[in-house]
């Protein structure tokens, strides 16, 4: 957990001292799979975030996050991190990210995620994402990997 704290108020630093450009704020709904090395389900939820732009090409972002199992005997995950990455074109981003997530189900343990993502500008407001995340989970439970697809709307 300390990673993803260390993390998050570096992502915030950059940002406050960053002069705004164009930044938005995003919600966005997402669907999509989690898999360890033994099984898979569908997972679904929501994710608010703000980006700020460093320059015309380069980006940092902060992100909330609330995605659910879509199996009985599970929680809502609830995460916070951030994300950088670089504008390939004007409505293109590419991204890394990391992430800490709570615990899924009662027994399980939280997770602090690592991947990337691509985000396509559909219109002026919308946009349409592809995700992935490894959760490094720890003590002795399984990674997970998590694919994931989304639209949102950006004000």
């Amino acid at each position: 957990m300390r990673i993803a704290l260390v993390s998050l108020a570096a992502v915030a630093a950059v940002a406050a001292a960053t002069p705004a450009l164009a930044n938005e704020a995003r919600v966005e709904a997402r669907t999509g799979i989690i898999w360890d090395g033994s099984d898979s389900e569908a997972v679904a939820g929501v994710a608010v975030g703000y980006d700020y732009d460093l320059g015309n090409k380069f980006f940092v972002g902060v992100e909330g996050s609330a995605d659910k199992v879509l199996t009985d005997n599970t929680r809502v995950s609830w995460g916070v991190g951030g994300r950088a990455g670089f504008k390939v074109t004007p409505t293109t981003k590419l991204y890394a990210n990391s992430t800490w997530q709570s615990k899924f189900s009662k027994y399980g343990n939280s997770a602090v995620a690592v991947g990337g993502g691509v985000e396509q500008a559909l219109n002026d407001r919308f946009y349409g994402k592809v995700e992935y995340k490894h959760l490094l989970v720890g003590d002795n439970t399984p990674d997970a990997d998590v694919g994931l697809i989304g639209v949102g709307v950006k004000f």
